[in-house]
């Protein structure tokens, strides 16, 4: 195996708990009866429905669309009837319009059929990634097409494919790994062809050995004077799968503070968008369901799940047995990066990487303190800031003067508040910073 690679300031090592799903199987979960899409699923413009109401859809059918801005379509997950226009709860934004569809359970799937794409152009590979409406998955959900289309400036010579997957309790990306290697290669090659190079590594942390098995058996096949893709075992360490922190891992370059990785001559993508990628330009199949896992000590039975964009967590946690009794909290994402929800009545987005329900002992509840000035989230903070300052700073209502502690470069990944002996709410207070510094 080759060296173990690493990002080289600051990370945590909080508790992986990925034993509770890494060797289950994906399953498909059944659909539900109705399904609420979220019309803003993506960063920039939220779509605009191109369906009226009481009108019938078809797996597939594109049922919104972005006109002005940035954007991508969105597809109906399954067969049925629009029901209503309306609001759904969601977890950052409390609410957010959608679109409601009445599912028809006696509808037969629709089968997607394979074509070969070696002969497109960059254009037409771009087009079909545009008009699947797919977005990265493993994050803030950025249309994938325009990633793809970097800056002409800014010439691009490695794609990195993300296969950390380095938040705690989340397989859904392993188990893709293991299930669908071939698949994800194949979008690999796809998206070298759309960016014009040949180098690609993946990165895969040391914890997941299977999965850089398997990928490294499919890459050594599949590399050629064509392309050159192969694997990069990482160190375990959280945030390990941060674009930054992979591309300094992997490549040795740093992106510069407020730019983009193209500034360094590099593409990211998840994996679970490369898969997307696969299935818009093979199968022609639109991003409308998605790979979730399932876990935490407060659901009966955790799982791996292919879910329909629009699914509640109300039929996760029916179709998984339901909850325990020592159930605490429910977090949408994983537990350092995701947002804790107050209801199960919220819909599954494509950005969706798990939900979790977590009991009391895998929660701290501690109420915060004072900070103590130890420094212990200066050493954890992978970017290098001062999370106690903009902490303070907050506090005492002087949060717009914090962009001198580099606020907009942090990502918000949580090794702050994880390592902090006082639990202050680091990532919160940073929140509010941004907000209060933008105005």
């Amino acid at each position: 195996m080759a060296s173990i690679l690493t990002f080289p300031k600051g990370g945590v090592h909080p508790p992986e708990s990925k034993e509770l799903t890494e060797h289950l199987q994906i399953e498909t979960m059944p659909i539900p009866s109705k399904l609420e899409i979220i019309l803003g699923q993506h960063i920039g413009a939220p779509c605009t429905p191109t369906i009226e109401k009481r009108s019938s859809v078809a797996e597939g059918d594109l049922i919104a669309d972005v006109t002005k801005g940035l954007g991508v379509p969105l597809h109906a997950p399954a067969a049925g009837t629009v029901k209503a226009f309306e609001k759904s709860a969601h977890p950052i934004r409390v609410t957010a319009p959608s679109i409601t569809i009445t599912v028809d359970q006696e509808a037969a799937p629709r089968q997607w059929e394979s074509s070969e794409w070696q002969d497109l152009t960059s254009e037409d590979l771009l087009k079909k990634v545009h008009d699947a409406g797919i977005i990265g998955m493993g994050g803030a959900g950025f249309p994938t097409h325009v990633k793809l289309n970097p800056p002409k400036d800014n010439p691009i010579d490695t794609l990195l494919i993300n296969g950390a997957e380095c938040e705690p309790y989340i397989t859904a990306d392993h188990r893709l790994m293991l299930e669908s290697t071939k698949e994800i290669v194949e979008g690999v090659k796809i998206i070298l062809k759309i960016l014009g190079i040949k180098n690609c590594s993946i990165g895969i942390e040391k914890n997941k050995p299977d999965a850089i098995e398997a990928m490294s058996e499919v890459t050594r096949a599949a590399s050629n004077n064509e392309f050159n893709i192969k694997v990069a075992p990482l160190e375990v360490k959280y945030p390990q799968g941060s674009e930054k922190q992979l591309i300094q891992t992997i490549t040795g370059r740093k992106v510069p503070s407020m730019a983009l990785p193209s500034s360094v001559g590099v593409v990211v993508q998840n994996v679970a968008t490369t898969k997307a990628i696969y299935d818009a330009v093979v199968l022609g199949k639109p991003l409308y369901e998605r790979v979730l896992t399932v876990s935490g000590r407060g659901i009966s039975r955790p799982a791996n799940l292919l879910v329909k964009v629009g699914t509640s967590v109300r039929d996760i946690v029916d179709f998984c047995g339901g909850t325990t009794p020592e159930l605490a909290r429910i977090v949408m994402g994983g537990p350092m990066m995701g947002f804790a929800v107050p209801t199960i009545d919220i819909p599954v987005t494509k950005t969706t990487s798990s939900v979790l329900f977590l009991t009391e002992e895998e929660i701290d509840t501690r109420p915060p303190s004072p900070c103590i000035q130890c420094g212990w989230c200066l050493e954890a903070c992978p970017m290098g800031l001062e999370p106690k300052e903009i902490g303070i700073y907050v506090e005492g209502g002087k949060g717009n003067d914090t962009e001198q502690f580099g606020v907009f470069d942090c990502f918000e990944c949580g090794s702050c508040a994880y390592t902090c002996p006082a639990k202050r709410p680091l990532v919160q207070f940073i929140r509010l910073a941004k907000m209060q510094a933008r105005h």
